[in-house]
């Protein structure tokens, strides 16, 4: 009995790994997470070229809340609905945006796998993350020599943003672009000077994808960078040009 976890990559479906279209093709049983009933899954939206037309699929939700018990409810519910297909028989994959480590619904239900269906073997895909593929398009280094790296959500407490920011040389904030103004207003207050590099990217990896390249000083004060909850946006302290 084995569920194998599959990234898929930040939208673009030629950005999958050769081994993650190869389960897709083989599985007969997908599941793939949603926030809300009735809204298309992201993540099957990206694999859905390389899907069997016998192949069943099936959307999870993962409700977009901060109630911890409610959450864990639905993560033990969605867990047993996987774990009764793999009880089954079938070649069940379970489906990620990006890669499965990374502010992944996966990370759920790993855990109650280990927890409550140990029966189970696990076999974890990585995928693309939305960060790699960012730098490819915008053709930057993310860091080089002894530089340091954070990744950040940040429509979470800006304190523990603002200590992240002092201390790294690039911080890659994710999660919510709603939050990017207020983040834009602390980098200075964090070392980050007027000329510093702000790239930020919505759709990443997707058609209608959006990318600005800018400096701290030209977005200061300015509001509305982006409305999209899934937004990048990369704060490096040095200027490229330096």
């Amino acid at each position: 009995m084995k569920l194998s976890c599959v990234g898929c990559g930040p939208g673009d479906p030629e950005l999958l790994t050769v081994k993650a279209v190869r389960l897709i093709k083989n599985a007969e049983v997908v599941f793939a997470p949603t926030s809300k009933e009735g809204k298309p899954s992201i993540a099957l939206s990206i694999v859905k070229k390389y899907i069997n037309s016998s192949t069943e699929t099936v959307n999870l939700i993962f409700p977009m809340l901060k109630d911890k018990e409610v959450l864990r409810n639905h993560w033990k519910e969605n867990t047993e609905r996987i774990a009764n297909k793999v009880r089954a028989g079938k070649r069940v994959i379970y489906l990620t945006v990006g890669d499965p480590s990374i502010y992944s619904t996966w990370i759920y239900i790993y855990k109650e796998l280990r927890k409550n269906h140990k029966d189970i073997e696990i076999d974890i895909v990585p995928g693309i993350t939305s960060i790699f593929a960012f730098a490819a398009e915008a053709k930057i280094a993310l860091v080089e020599g002894d530089e340091t790296l954070a990744i950040v959500p940040a429509c979470y407490d800006m304190d523990r943003v603002r200590r992240a920011s002092n201390v790294c040389d690039t911080v890659i904030f994710l999660k919510d672009g709603r939050y990017f103004d207020d983040v834009i207003d602390m980098l200075s207050d964090a070392g980050f000077v007027e000329d510093s590099m702000i790239a930020i990217a919505q759709d990443v990896a997707i058609k209608g994808e959006i990318m600005k390249m800018s400096r701290l000083a030209d977005l200061r004060g300015r509001r509305g960078s982006t409305e999209k909850y899934f937004s990048i946006m990369v704060a490096k302290k040095k200027s490229d040009r330096e």
